[in-house]
């Protein structure tokens, strides 16, 4: 029963099970690969004929001297799965191709065959043209360090990875910057028919793109050098008060806010720096003035200073108390005579010192100026929000009076501007 399912060639009578050649054009004609190469003819057959190519899948490609056996099959399967999956997708590929093999064996035979064997020295060229050259760097230098050597992952727990979407062993996140953007070139390829128009507007993609790429790896490094990601989880507080050694001034916190454009040109540690050269610049001015004073004074070394200071302390704290005792004197004389006549009125004790001399001068009671200031910040409110409301000023105030406690409450803060 075996023999029957056997095929033999009709010229030579060997076996063609494997692989044979099936005449389309004769019946019975099927010859092997040994007569159809060789242009045999028997009967009406000529070797001009159309053929068809019967595979029983059996065969190898390599001779059966190559490692595995791999049949025709399989490596019609291997050709298929690399296609599909792409170079290094080992056990997709071998799951591909059958369970009989491993993906080391898949890898093994792909790459000794079709890479480093006959097939790969004839097909891959020795220089691969139109590779990109790299033009930042000496002909034979090596590539820009930010594109060769990786930067070591964050240092955070496996929580914190999961909260921001973090990928330690990629330095990436689940949501970059601008996610959509390799949809710019997912749908672009190179035909062979492409004019003038076509190729340049799919360069522009790709320049779009790298443009992207660059934004988002410039982002990285920004919050790399800043420490943004520890800023975020509320771990740098205890780090920057650590690494504080002095107090930033009220005018240093200013300068850096509009220095804040210089942050893209400057790393975090550049930055930290500048200001740091700029404090020690200023002490250094500070000290060279006080030691010119000291010359000037006739002061030529440093264990006399000491003395001068003290000196200088001590006429100072004087000159202040004498000026003080003085200002203070004169104050109350002042407020003495000029209060008189409104200091024994009710009222008078709520009035700031301000409120004291405009009641003064416009010989105006404390009461009715109190009044008064209650009735126009009153409506005031009212307006502002949106409340209609009728003045109900008093009678005995006249245009004059009016008009100087409008400009005085505006200029105090009390009402705005525009309400006066």
């Amino acid at each position: 029963m075996a023999e029957l399912g056997k095929k033999y060639c009709v010229y030579c009578l060997a076996e063609v099970s494997p692989l044979r050649f099936r005449c389309t054009e004769c019946q019975d004609i099927e010859l092997c690969p040994e007569c159809f190469s060789a242009g045999a003819e028997i009967g009406h057959h000529r070797r001009y004929h159309g053929y068809q190519l019967v595979d029983g899948g059996r065969f190898t490609l390599w001779g059966p001297e190559a490692e595995g056996g791999w049949t025709s099959r399989e490596e019609q399967l291997l050709l298929d799965a690399i296609e599909q999956f792409g170079f290094g997708n080992w056990e997709d590929m071998a799951a591909h191709v059958g369970a009989s093999r491993t993906p080391q064996e898949v890898m093994e035979h792909y790459v000794s065959m079709y890479i480093h064997g006959n097939l790969g020295k004839a097909c891959i060229p020795d220089t691969i043209p139109n590779r990109v050259t790299d033009h930042t760097c000496p002909s034979g230098g090596p590539l820009s360090p930010s594109l060769t050597t990786p930067l070591p992952p964050l240092d955070i727990s496996v929580a914190e990875q999961q909260q921001l979407g973090y990928m330690p062993l990629r330095d990436d996140y689940e949501i970059e910057y601008d996610q959509d953007a390799e949809t710019l070139i997912s749908g672009l390829s190179v035909n062979y028919d492409d004019d003038d128009v076509e190729i340049e507007l799919k360069r522009a993609h790709v320049d779009m793109y790298v443009r992207k790429l660059k934004e988002r790896q410039r982002r990285k490094n920004i919050a790399r050098d800043y420490n943004l990601v520890p800023a975020f989880l509320g771990k740098d507080k205890k780090e920057k008060e650590k690494a504080l050694k002095r107090k930033i001034t009220k005018e240093e916190k200013e300068l850096r806010l509009k220095l804040r454009p210089l942050y893209q040109f400057m790393s975090c540690k550049e930055f930290d720096d500048l200001f740091e050269n700029m404090h020690k610049e200023k002490m250094l001015r500070a000290k060279i003035r006080e030691l010119q004073r000291y010359r000037r004074n006739g002061i030529t070394k440093m264990e006399e200073s000491a003395e001068y200071e003290a000196a200088r302390h001590k006429r100072e704290r004087r000159k202040e108390n004498k000026s003080l005792a003085g200002s203070k004197r004169a104050k109350e004389d002042g407020k003495d005579g000029e209060f008189a006549a409104i200091e024994n009125l009710p009222g008078f004790e709520l009035l700031s010192d301000r409120e004291k001399v405009l009641c003064s001068s416009l010989n105006l009671s404390p009461a009715r100026y109190v009044t008064v200031k209650t009735i126009i910040i009153k409506d005031h409110l009212q307006k502002r929000q949106g409340i209609p409301s009728k003045s109900r000023l008093p009678g005995y105030l006249d245009k004059v009076l009016k008009k100087r406690i409008l400009t005085f409450l505006t200029e105090s803060g009390w009402i705005s501007r525009d309400a006066s």
